[in-house]
């Protein structure tokens, strides 16, 4: 096997489709098709089975096809060796941010990150925190940018800032500008839905794990900060959000914000990689870019702080 045919299975693996795959490694249908049933001839065993549609791989496949993953990324491991030891970059990097941190995060760094690294092609996600971490192992994604701690052992985690959690309360009720764990409604609580780490965060805050009732036959999971907080806004309810959210965002309602106090609920947010990650200079550089971009947004506070896990 040479490394194209490799490349060609796994593409066809991922799309199921003969025409897509050979569309995407930028070669003919039949030239795709000829590789890879050269490759079946030559182990003796069939990867795909052609007659479904779409394409499936058969159960001995399943089996080539994990191994042939470990060794693609070997290969990658070996091209990022070389261009170490070169002392440049070039070549593909994957990162992925959660929900909650990308529209954020994301409209903050990507210009300067790709200014910084003009060879370098960047492929941006936005994932939830599981997804992340699946796809870090199996080699699709290179960097992760996710809350922390996660203490999986297969990963390295790497502190970039600390953000609160404060309350955003569309009561319009009057109330000291500070709050306690204890002053939140829950009855009026909104939350983000299941898969969220933010959800998991707010609910260690008020001890409790719900669904917002809008109506009574009407259960509402939101899937975004922005629609959670217009969900608020028209109910007049509550819920809280990390303060970069409303630190970056001017169409927020500064009035309905109040701080969480004895102590303040903090969550972490981080970098993660594969342990054998070995972009290092660029991982250097993304840290420091999200830092200094980061930093003039997070307000000042001599509070206590309680770290919230994400699960």
């Amino acid at each position: 096997m040479n490394r194209s045919q490799l490349e060609y299975i796994l593409t066809l693996a991922k799309l199921k489709n003969f025409g897509l795959a050979a569309e995407a490694c930028y070669i003919s249908q039949s030239t795709l098709s000829a590789m890879i049933a050269k490759y079946e001839q030559q182990i003796g065993l069939e990867i795909f089975n052609r007659k479904t549609r779409p394409i499936s791989i058969t159960p001995n496949g399943e089996q080539i096809i994990q191994s042939l993953k470990n060794i693609n990324r070997e290969y990658q491991l070996l091209d990022e060796t070389v261009n170490e030891v070169k002392g440049f970059e070039i070549g593909h990097l994957s990162i992925a941010c959660i929900p909650t941190v990308a529209h954020y995060l994301y409209p903050l760094i990507l210009q300067t990150l790709s200014d910084t690294y003009p060879k370098v092609d960047f492929v941006i996600h936005e994932l939830t925190t599981e997804q992340i971490v699946n796809q870090i192992k199996v080699g699709d994604i290179d960097i992760g940018i996710v809350s922390t701690p996660l203490e999986d052992g297969e990963l390295l985690e790497y502190d970039l800032y600390d953000e609160e959690f404060l309350v955003y309360d569309c009561s319009k009720s009057p109330k000291s500008k500070q709050y306690t764990v204890s002053d939140i409604d829950i009855e009026r609580l909104w939350l983000m839905e299941e898969g969220h780490c933010l959800r998991n965060q707010v609910g260690k805050i008020c001890e409790l794990r719900q669904q917002q009732q809008v109506q009574r036959n009407l259960t509402y999971n939101c899937g975004s900060i922005y629609t959670l907080v217009e969900m608020v806004k028209i109910n007049r309810g509550i819920t809280l959000l990390p303060s970069m959210v409303l630190a970056t965002n001017k169409h927020f309602d500064q009035s309905n914000v109040y701080h969480l106090v004895d102590p303040t609920p903090v969550r972490k947010i981080g970098i993660i990689t594969h342990k054998r990650f070995l972009k290092t200079r660029i991982l250097k550089q993304l840290s420091q870019i999200i830092q200094d971009r980061v930093n003039s947004y997070l307000p000042k506070s001599s509070h206590a702080k309680m770290t919230l896990k994400p699960f």
